[in-house]
């Protein structure tokens, strides 16, 4: 499938991004990945090919851009990518995820309707920012999206703009997360109810924190197994549709 690097403006400033495409002319339906703190490693970029080989396209913006190009991150950065974290802003986030999905539309190979977003960690609480606050995105999947009861800068929090999310929400957790945790995924499911929101929640007994990624000793099989086929699910009902 074809992958690339490229770049990405936005508000005059280049964002790096990693994209894979399925092959043939589309158009294809897409999805914008939302990077851990780690950044556009190794394991966002087989995110991405695992989309290209479902018919999806996959974007994956290099969130933290602003602290200069090429980075991409490692697992062992965790001080310095904590750093980088607690200069993240909302509005920066917000402004990245429209110029990706802005970009997408732009593409030939793109059904500029049909865009959604996905997120990992501190990606999975874009994802779930983005379903509230991004206008004319198809769907949303949070992997164990954290810090959801924090606003990063100013302004309310993800889970203060709940009433507003717009599209139908995937949720997919861990029992064992201390962040969110199971007390924190039921009040995200009782104020989406209580709104009325289209949303599925799936939680594992035995699973953390970044369950789903094969690189990290919290990688659990079956939970990420399990996960991944209500994702693809997820795709089929509501992007592909």
């Amino acid at each position: 499938m074809p992958a690339t690097w490229t770049t990405i403006n936005v508000d005059g400033q280049e964002m790096e991004a990693y994209i894979a495409s399925p092959p043939g002319e589309g158009p294809h339906p897409a999805m914008i990945i939302a990077q851990e703190i780690w950044g556009v490693n190794g394991y966002l970029q087989s995110m991405a090919n695992r989309l290209a080989a479902n018919g999806i396209v996959g974007v994956v913006p290099a969130l933290f851009h602003r602290e200069g190009p090429g980075i991409v991150g490692l697992f062992e950065e965790t001080e310095l990518a904590f750093e980088r974290l607690g200069r993240y802003r909302d509005d920066e986030i917000l402004a990245d995820v429209r110029a990706a999905q802005d970009y997408l539309q732009a593409r030939d190979d793109v059904r500029s309707d049909r865009i959604g977003i996905m997120g990992f960690c501190v990606g999975g609480r874009v994802s779930y920012l983005a379903a509230a606050a991004v206008d004319g995105l198809a769907c949303a999947v949070d992997f164990y999206g954290g810090r959801c009861f924090v606003a990063m800068g100013d302004g309310p929090t993800p889970f203060d703009l709940t009433k507003d999310i717009s599209t139908p929400l995937l949720g997919l957790f861990g029992e064992d997360d201390p962040n969110p945790s199971p007390e924190d995924v039921a009040k995200f499911a009782a104020v989406l109810t209580e709104h009325g929101k289209t949303y599925e929640f799936h939680s594992y007994p035995g699973a953390g924190h970044g369950f789903n990624c094969e690189e990290r000793s919290t990688y659990r099989r079956d939970a990420s197994v399990h996960a991944w086929s209500k994702a693809l699910e997820w795709f089929d009902r509501y992007l592909k549709a």
